[in-house]
């Protein structure tokens, strides 16, 4: 009987030794795998490595059913405002659409807006610009150079810590209030998409970096045509059906919306061909310009002999053909009127629209998960990562916790 006992205890304690282990293991395994995920938030979102406490503490968060909040710790790391962002917006300010290129006044606006959870649509219409902190012995915002922002970068200052953003952009640059119009009247982008040409560089590489569509993409050819400038040709090359089965799909479009930056051109001297000394110059009020006898640019008028019968621009008024037909898919906000006078209405019709906070998700989505959405279940992951960054009054860190979450077991 006692041996019976000594049997038996001998094989409850053993099984009981087993669970204990298959308990433990599985502890460990789960609380691993947290750690894991929190180095991968961590890594993706800001481009670095964290601290043992700070990857404890991420972990701590997903084990708890937390794992947004262990996206914004990620967040408080520098290296996600002087890497990931900055790598993520720089293309966005040339026309080559490189990341290699020195920090300017369009990508640190943009980062500082981000930092400061505001509206991210402001960045195509308001009186915003960010500068770094007066105290750091910085060259001043020059409207003739970048050296503000390359001595900000070459210092490696932290622009988490030392952006500004409190002072309007027009008290900065001289800008009249009502001619600010965010990021698309900041230096770097008038420098990239103002210089030379005819201003639809500006209009085209906005829809490109916001829209996330270039004009092919859009091109409708039943729209009228009767805001085409006279530089384009109804008949290249003598052949007709050319302008009417392509050239009026776009430029019917873009050049009622491009006339909202009638009064802009980035001034440089031919000695300075890249226009590294150039400046942005705006024709206000009472101002005329020799070549049009208005305030419209001389720019706005060239080549006019190409169709003596096209459109003539008087004025920076600018309407939204798109509004009707294939490209009200495009989801234009209601209550906007679709037309108005300058570049920062024009500016709040893009941004207002459904394609721009699609957009929007869709590059954070590939800077945090390394690719573009594949599947079904990608693709309703940034429907409601759409959703809740409208909920959230269009602020992009939620888009990047979000989609770190999401990606955070990839």
């Amino acid at each position: 009987m006692i041996r019976f006992h000594t049997i038996w205890l001998s094989k409850f304690n053993l099984n009981y030794i087993w669970l204990w282990f298959l308990l433990v293991t599985c502890s460990f395994s789960v609380l691993a795998g947290d750690r894991d995920q929190a180095k991968r938030i961590h890594d993706r979102i800001s481009g670095v490595h964290a601290s043992d406490a700070v990857i404890t503490a991420m972990a701590a968060d997903i084990t708890a059913g937390n794992a947004l909040d262990a996206a914004y710790t990620a967040m408080e790391n520098d290296g996600f405002f002087n890497v990931t962002l900055k790598n993520m917006i720089t293309p966005w300010t040339n026309e080559a659409q490189t990341v290699f290129a020195p920090l300017n006044d369009y990508t640190a606006t943009v980062i500082g807006v981000v930092r400061d959870d505001l509206d991210f649509r402001l960045i195509l219409s308001a009186d915003l610009l960010y500068v770094g902190n007066s105290g750091l012995g910085l060259p001043v915002y020059g409207n003739n150079n970048n050296l503000h922002y390359e001595a900000l970068e070459d210092q490696n200052i932290s622009l988490k810590d030392h952006l500004v953003g409190t002072t309007p952009q027009s008290s900065i640059t001289g800008m009249p209030t009502a001619a600010t119009a965010g990021v698309l009247t900041s230096r770097a982008a008038a420098q990239a998409f103002f210089i030379d040409g005819t201003n639809r560089a500006m209009f085209r590489f906005t829809l490109l970096n916001h829209l996330c569509t270039d004009l092919e993409g859009i091109k409708d050819l039943n729209r009228p045509a009767d805001r085409i400038r006279q530089d384009v040709s109804r008949s290249p090359g003598g052949d007709s059906s050319i302008f009417l089965n392509h050239c009026i799909g776009c430029h019917s479009g873009m050049d009622p919306l491009a006339q909202s930056f009638a009064y802009y051109e980035f001034e440089y001297d031919d000695e300075d061909p890249e226009g590294e000394q150039g400046r942005l110059v705006y024709n206000d009020a009472g101002q005329v310009d020799p070549d049009t006898g208005t305030r419209v640019q001389g720019k706005y008028h060239i080549n006019s002999n190409s169709f003596k019968y096209g459109f003539i621009t008087p004025d920076d008024r600018w309407d939204n053909y798109w509004r009707d037909g294939q490209n009200s898919l495009l989801g234009w906000d209601n209550s906007l009127v679709g037309s108005g006078s300058g570049a920062k209405s024009m500016g709040q019709e893009l941004a207002h629209s459904e394609a721009f906070a699609q957009c929007q998700v869709k590059k954070v989505f590939k800077t945090v998960c390394l690719r573009e959405p594949l599947s079904e279940d990608d693709n309703s992951q940034i429907d409601s990562m759409v959703s809740a960054f409208k909920s959230s009054n269009y602020q992009l860190k939620r888009v990047f916790a979000d989609s770190a979450v999401y990606c955070m077991g990839d």
